[in-house]
């Protein structure tokens, strides 16, 4: 099919920075997303290597202690408000969700925008936070540290937090009500691609946990400044209650990070292999099933908080329950594959890359869910390798492989492949060089969160420090290669890859308003043995 468009794409249609600014149109509010967590993404990722330059050597010499936790709250923040939660649902779900349901934008355009610009308020404050000297209490704003005895601008912080929270309520609100009332002809609720359940079961998250957080930094901020004894005990107040409501938002947040990246994984492998997905049905039970017991889960943070022995042991149990939908979603990605004829481009290696390390980051994930275990892994290095598998190696390798699947339909332009699989590659060994030797080193009793450490772990360290050169660049590289691809790429037609789906019916890039004719669907999703 022709790139050529009857009517303009939503690139040019409009070329003004007024025009982007206040832009109702999905795809154009996907591009503004992209750009700030790009934004976000580097900062953080320049404060990750602020860390792996101090941990290269034992003694701490590069920066002080108080720098240091300044630099890996500041990592933690942004990494995780600003860019993991909503890298793939703001930016891919904005643009895919209208086109994968035959709509013609979301159901609320300028609460979409809005949602934008709360975004970019938090983000003002989180880098005035930064600029004023940074906030020292660890992402989590634990108390009594943070409302007693911290120094640093801990309710900057706190407030940027609050704020980019209502954009994540607002996106999910969004995204409910058009996949509710938004889907074309033909479109039942069981045609749905996996990518737009994904987005359903995260928005459900976003809307019913987030604002928990919203209350729980609100509280934190009012005992702050106004003394109220809510997690304060000579006030009559309780600090682990500050963790039951943090990680009842948090342990969910960690969802609102992987469940998008395995719809992405699912639309991926499919069209690399070009078959259905097995076990459809059982693949949308997991998502809904994650999203529910997700939020069942948030006490095996505070294992050795002191909570209940009683506690512990139910919130033991739910945690290996929540294993089983994630592996349903594993073994029927690697039924779907068995015997296939599979196509490796970049989007597929980046799809296989999150299988292999969200397999390790989950069955790491049931060591932390043992009590016993727990008691002696937690607070080392073990738990901050177990959470950037499941982050990093899991979230942004589906974000990456979504950009590289989907690229061509955004830009109208092809990307080298060459240089997208090295870096796939690249991003995959260099990940596992950074982060695996982390398990041996807090198996062994690291603790994190500290500058210095005996020498005994400096190999170990300097092996994670040489893993971060490789990673940062992986990440560099697309940033490259796709600045020139929208100059000197190669026109896409309108369906690059021969996938199944109604995104991929409309011309690369789409027009304003997606399609030029209304679409009818008359098959499941992933036809591909109905052309």
């Amino acid at each position: 099919m022709p790139a050529e468009h009857a009517t303009p794409s939503y690139l040019v249609d409009g070329s003004t920075l007024r025009s982007w600014l206040l832009t109702h149109d999905h795809k154009r509010i996907a591009i503004l997303y992209a750009v700030a967590i790009t934004f976000f993404f580097i900062l953080g990722g320049l404060a990750a290597a602020l860390i792996r330059l101090e941990l290269a050597t034992p003694q701490g010499d590069i920066i002080s202690a108080e720098t240091y936790n300044k630099t890996f709250t500041f990592h933690g923040v942004v990494m995780v408000w600003f860019f993991l939660i909503p890298s793939i649902p703001n930016t891919l779900g904005n643009f895919l969700l209208p086109l994968m349901i035959g709509a013609r934008d979301v159901a609320f355009p300028r609460l979409n925008l809005f949602s934008w610009y709360l975004y970019m308020a938090g983000g003002l404050f989180t880098v005035a936070c930064l600029l004023l000297g940074g906030v020292d209490t660890g992402w989590t704003f634990y108390t009594p540290f943070s409302t007693l005895f911290s120094n640093s601008h801990v309710v900057l912080a706190v407030v940027g937090v609050f704020i980019v929270g209502f954009s994540s309520i607002l996106t999910g609100l969004n995204f409910i009500v058009t996949i509710h009332t938004m889907r074309t002809r033909g479109m039942t609720w069981f045609r749905l691609p996996l990518f737009v359940w994904s987005m359903y079961g995260v928005s459900l998250v976003m809307m019913l946990a987030t604002p928990v957080l919203a209350m729980t930094l609100a509280l934190l901020a009012a005992e702050r400044l106004f003394g109220v004894g809510i997690f304060d005990p000579s006030l009559g107040g309780d600090p682990v209650l500050f963790q039951h409501f943090f990680w009842f938002y948090s342990h969910p947040a960690v969802y609102i990070m992987v469940l998008p990246s395995m719809g992405v994984v699912s639309e991926l492998i499919t069209a690399s292999v070009r078959r259905r997905i097995f076990g459809y049905r059982f693949m949308v039970y997991s998502i809904i099933g994650i999203a529910v017991v997700g939020f069942l889960v948030w006490g095996h943070h505070m294992f050795v908080a002191g909570q209940s022995m009683y506690a512990s042991i139910v919130f033991s149990i739910l945690s290996f329950i929540i294993a089983v939908p994630s592996a349903i979603k594993v073994f029927n990605w690697t039924a779907t594959l068995y015997k296939g004829d599979i196509a490796f481009g970049a989007p597929m290696i980046y799809a296989l890359g999150f299988v292999g390390l969200f397999m390790i980051g989950g069955l790491t994930g049931l060591f932390l869910a043992a009590t016993a275990l727990d008691v002696t892994l937690t607070d080392t290095y073990f738990v901050v390798a177990h959470f950037h598998y499941i982050m990093v190696g899991g979230a942004v390798m589906a974000y990456l492989g979504g950009i590289h699947f989907w690229w061509p339909k955004i830009t109208g332009r092809m990307y080298s492949e060459a240089w997208a699989r090295f870096a796939a590659i690249l991003m995959f060994l260099g990940f596992n060089l950074t982060f695996f030797p982390q398990f041996i080193a807090g198996a062994e009793g690291m603790p994190r969160r500290y500058y210095q450490y005996p020498p005994e772990y400096a190999l170990l360290n300097v092996l994670s420090s040489a893993g971060a050169v490789l990673l940062a660049a992986a990440y560099i590289l697309p940033i490259g290669y796709f600045l020139w691809s929208m100059r000197y790429g190669k026109e896409a037609t309108a369906n690059p890859w021969e996938a199944a789906g109604l995104e991929w019916t409309t011309v690369s890039p789409p027009p304003t308003h997606n399609f030029d004719t209304p679409v009818v669907v008359t098959d499941g999703p992933y036809a591909y043995d109905h052309p």
